[in-house]
Order: C-alpha cells, then structure tokens, then sequence
C-alpha cells in the first residue's frame, strides 16, 4: 500500500469540505466566507462534527446567512435553529455569540472577511489572531477556518492543521503539509479531477482522525 494509493482512496471515499457538507458554496466572496466563519465556530466545539454542520445547515436554512441576516434574527430564532441542528448542548451561548460575533465583524470589516485577508497578507498568524477575535472562536476554531478557506485563499496553502496530521498519522502518511498536498497533487492528476486540493484533502484527514471506521476504510481498499 503506496501512500499515493492511500491518499487517492481517501480522497475518492471522503474528499468532500466540511464547508461544501454544509451546503456553502465556497467562494472568494462576503457571504461564504461569513458562512464559513460560522461553521468554523459550531466546528470548534467539543461536539460531533455531523451535528456542527447540521446546525449550520439549519442556520443558512433559516435565512442566516450573512451578518446582517444573523443581526436581524432574534436570540430565540437562533436558539431554535441550533436546536433543530441538534446543537443543543451549547445552543443559548452560541446564539448570544453569533450575534455579537456578527455586530463585530459589521464594524471592523464591513461584514467582508476579505478586508481581514487584506491586513494579513499572507501572514497567518495574523489572519488567526483576526478570527480569534470573533467572540467562541479559539485556536480550533482559526484553523478549522484557515483548513477550508485555503481552497480559495491559496496563499494560505498548503495548511494542515494538527488535527488533520494527526489523521495523516493514523493512515501512515507523512507528517509533511508540502508532501501531502504533493501527494494530493498527484491524485488529482491521476483521477483528471479539478475540484480538488488541499482542503478536500486536509477535511478528509481530519475524518480519519475522527473516525477510526474511516482509517478501516482507507486500509482495506488501497
């Protein structure tokens, strides 16, 4: 079993974005990016990544998908949508959070997570430090963000955060950022795939690092 192999099973039977599972659209525009801040947040929990993005499905669902959107709701709405997402346990602070992390990202970005990339400019310790502002959102939460968003910031590529190496670990690849995306690279190439990178790859590590059925998986059939 070739580590090439094992990236392209991996990539074949789980390379789906966390971002794209919720139904965001991932692009270099306002709306996405703020959707994508938000599930970053729900992601960052300790609480079961199908029910993160469960709730953000039922947040976008409910029509809260940009700031203003989010502003507008009400505490009690937010709360029901995290709940009908089966994001209860963390469900009223998380409401009272998205509300104000909203507000805040109005008034220093003009709701335009575009401007932070502007400040940071390739550097992501500043580009972290920025999303740590948002009020829940740790260190977890900053590189979840960085994790997807590298799909179309690529000046953030190739970023593999320690819970996606940790999965890399687990299916005996290389513990290298640049010789996974190479490997990933190379799948692409080998399946003529387009839609593909190192944020497909670093969210299907991540599901290897979650989910030991997923490292069965991947052993069995590369």
């Amino acid at each position: 079993m070739t580590a090439r192999r094992t990236v392209e099973v991996l990539l074949s039977r789980y390379g789906t974005t966390y971002a794209a599972e919720a139904g965001i659209r991932l692009r270099n525009t306002p709306q996405p990016l703020y959707q994508l801040l938000v599930l970053s947040d729900l992601l960052s929990a300790r609480i079961r990544a199908s029910v993160a993005v469960a709730a953000a499905r039922a947040l976008f669902a409910h029509g809260m998908r940009s700031p203003d959107r989010m502003i507008g709701s009400t505490w009690q709405q937010r709360v029901d949508a995290l709940g009908e997402g089966g994001y209860r346990r963390y469900d009223e602070r998380t409401a009272t959070q998205l509300g104000d992390g909203a507000e805040l990202l109005l008034v220093e970005y003009g709701g335009d997570l575009r401007r932070l990339r502007k400040e940071a400019d390739g550097n992501l310790d500043v580009l972290r430090s920025g999303l740590r502002r948002t009020p829940g959102m740790g260190p977890a939460g900053a590189d979840i963000f960085v994790r997807e968003v590298q799909a179309v910031w690529p000046e953030t590529a190739p970023f593999l955060d320690g819970k996606a190496l940790q999965g890399a670990e687990k299916l005996g690849l290389p513990a290298s950022p640049t010789k996974l995306a190479r490997l990933a690279e190379q799948a692409e190439q080998a399946e003529q795939a387009d839609d593909r990178g190192t944020a497909v790859l670093a969210a299907a590590l991540v599901r290897a690092a979650l989910d030991k059925h997923v490292v069965d998986d991947v052993a069995a059939r590369a």
